[in-house]
């Protein structure tokens, strides 16, 4: 099968995409796994028989979901940039979606372009497990969480800060600085949110990040500690994180971005507690 580079003049798409992490081993193509990247490039190619290579605003590891991912590719074929969302998901298997694609310049980056990455991380703090939203939360049932607690865990972090407590050994990049743009913890009912913003992130870093915010939340680290862990980059004392399948890359920022916001600002749906009415006929099974 041909390359891209061997076909001649080439055009590159972006793409908008949305995937469930559980049964992926991340996004970046490795031998003998199920990935992100090599499901796309494998649809891509069904499609026009080019080998093509999908690059990504950011590699999500095994288990971790994604809203809005960003990529691109190069190809030489008629069909136009906006047809190809459609196109691949008629390839693409049921926990893997293209929301939109369209067309960009040559010299647009979905990695490189991009000003900014969030995540959310999304607790399930009730007694019961639910089976409907295990997939995408932390089942953390075992002390109470205070959001208050982490959200003043967060605050100090803003700011362009050298993270290398956070940093999983095994990457290949050279420093650990990071800028944080914004930080919240909120709380629906029984579910807890938190979501960062950065202008990149380090390998491993929000998994680990939220084990840590978990002890402060559950008040068995003090807020001062925390703050001398990361500050003097004590690695050795970061020892635990989050379960992947709370979090999830909800949205991806670019200086020119050809999409509207409806198709990337908020597409994950975030959890919250909204009893339904009860009406007068279960009231009284309820109470029987």
């Amino acid at each position: 099968m041909p390359t891209v580079e061997q076909t001649g003049e080439t055009s590159r798409v972006a793409l908008v995409i949305q995937y469930i992490g559980t049964h992926f081993q991340g996004w970046q193509r490795q031998p003998n796994q199920r990935t992100v990247q090599a499901e796309l490039e494998e649809a891509i190619a069904q499609v026009v028989g080019q080998k093509v290579t999908v690059h990504g605003a950011g590699r999500t590891d095994t288990g971790v979901h994604a809203a809005a991912q960003v990529a691109h590719f190069n190809l030489t074929s008629p069909i136009p940039a906006e047809k190809w969302a459609t196109i691949l998901n008629s390839y693409l298997p049921d926990d893997l979606l293209i929301r939109a694609s369209a067309p960009v310049p040559a010299r647009w980056h979905a990695r490189f372009s991009a000003l900014w990455r969030r995540y959310r991380y999304t607790f399930y703090t009730a007694k019961r497990p639910n089976l409907f939203v295990r997939p995408f939360c932390w089942h953390y049932y075992h002390a109470p969480l205070e959001e208050s607690l982490i959200q003043a865990a967060l605050k100090p972090l803003l700011g362009r800060h050298h993270l290398a407590a956070f940093h999983r050994a095994g990457s290949s990049r050279q420093h650990s600085w990071v800028e944080v743009q914004e930080v919240d913890c909120s709380r629906q009912g029984d579910f807890l949110h938190l979501e960062i913003q950065a202008n990149g992130f380090l390998y491993g870093m929000v998994r680990l990040l939220v084990g840590m915010l978990v002890e402060v939340g559950n008040g068995s680290r003090s807020l001062e500690n925390f703050q001398d862990i990361w500050q003097n980059q004590r690695r050795e004392l970061v020892k635990y994180a989050a379960p992947a399948k709370g979090l999830c890359l909800l949205r991806v920022g670019y200086p020119d971005f050809p999409f509207p916001p409806e198709i990337w600002f908020d597409s994950q749906p975030q959890f919250s507690f909204r009893p339904s009415p009860v009406c007068a006929h279960d009231r009284r099974l309820i109470q029987s």
